[in-house]
């Protein structure tokens, strides 16, 4: 296991590297000024204006040297400064990303357990009216967008029946402590995590019905019958377990994807996540900004892939951890 770690530690740290050199690099060829924007915002732009501020965030210097000056400044979580916000790129992404791992870890629990039940649910009832209900559910929210999916939860829940906020984390202009204060944030967070988790839901849950038939027809669950194992047995550790493996490979690589799809829902409930941020930093030309969520995002993804990696074992036993 340590060797293990190490390679895969070597691995990740030479992907992290060619990502945030990509970004970089994709980043400053978009068009668009960040001295113009800086200048149109302050109500000046003069070229003796325009040249100072480019002196000053580095934009005057050539691309290889404003790379190395980046990539310096990552390797000591220095991830620039945030014009637009006045603050140091990290202090944003701290503020922010609590917010953000809160969202998507929820809707990601609730996806996968949803998914694997309902999907489970259905394999078992195969061409009944139970696995036909499943699937039309599974596949009207695969193939809904997210943000009407957003909208229409807002419409029904806050708007028409008035149970749920609307938008943002917390009550404004409220000062709660306590288990009032985490029912407040639970309460704010139910919808957004809800309609991030329903499209995964629908995904999770097709994955594992055709899993689940695909095992059942293996010889060892056939052995297992024709011992008289219970049903229940047999579904729980001979089908299930064998028919996680997939999943559990999809839902790493969703586990990252997550990060990406909550730029739009945060944005649609105004949450205050750094898919938000990234969002506002996008309209605002302050790349630095942009550069920071990249490179969280990308350091997120690579882990959840070698959590991924370390569940195969825990699963399936046969499945041994190598570099």
């Amino acid at each position: 296991m340590p060797g293990f770690l190490l390679r895969r530690g070597v691995k990740a740290a030479i992907v992290i590297l060619a990502i945030v050199v990509c970004n970089f690099l994709l980043i400053h060829a978009a068009p668009g000024d960040p001295a113009s924007v800086i200048a149109g915002q302050s109500g000046a732009a003069d070229e003796r204006f325009l040249a100072q501020l480019r002196r000053q965030f580095g934009l005057d210097q050539p691309l290889h040297v404003q790379l190395w000056i980046y990539l310096k400044g990552v390797l000591t979580l220095d991830l620039g400064f945030s014009h637009r916000q006045q603050l140091p790129v990290w202090t944003l992404i701290r503020e922010r990303l609590p917010a953000t791992l809160l969202l998507t870890g929820a809707a990601f629990a609730f996806a996968v357990a949803a998914g694997v039940t309902l999907g489970t649910l259905a394999a078992r009832r195969v061409g009944t009216w139970a696995d036909s209900i499943i699937t039309v559910i599974a596949l009207t929210f695969y193939a809904t967008p997210l943000f009407w999916v957003g909208l229409m939860l807002v419409l029904f829940f806050s708007v028409w029946l008035e149970w749920l906020p609307s938008f943002g984390m917390a009550t404004v202009g409220v000062e709660l402590h306590g288990i009032d204060a985490v029912l407040d944030v639970a309460k704010h967070l139910l919808l957004p995590a809800l309609t991030l988790g329903l499209f995964y839901l629908a995904v999770y849950a097709r994955l594992t019905r055709a899993t689940m038939l695909e095992v059942a027809d293996q010889d060892f669950v056939k052995t297992a019958r024709a011992k008289g194992v219970p049903e229940g047995q047999v579904v729980r550790r001979h089908i299930l377990r064998n028919a996680l493996l997939p999943v559990i490979t999809f839902a790493g690589i969703q586990a990252g994807q997550l990060i990406g799809g909550s730029i739009l829902v945060e944005t649609v409930f105004a949450w205050p996540g750094i898919g938000r941020l990234a969002f506002d930093a996008l309209l605002a030309r302050d790349y630095a900004v942009l550069l920071g969520v990249f490179f969280c995002t990308s350091v997120m993804v690579v882990g959840f892939n070698l959590v991924t990696d370390l569940l195969y074992a825990v699963v399936d036993p046969r499945v041994e951890v190598e570099g």
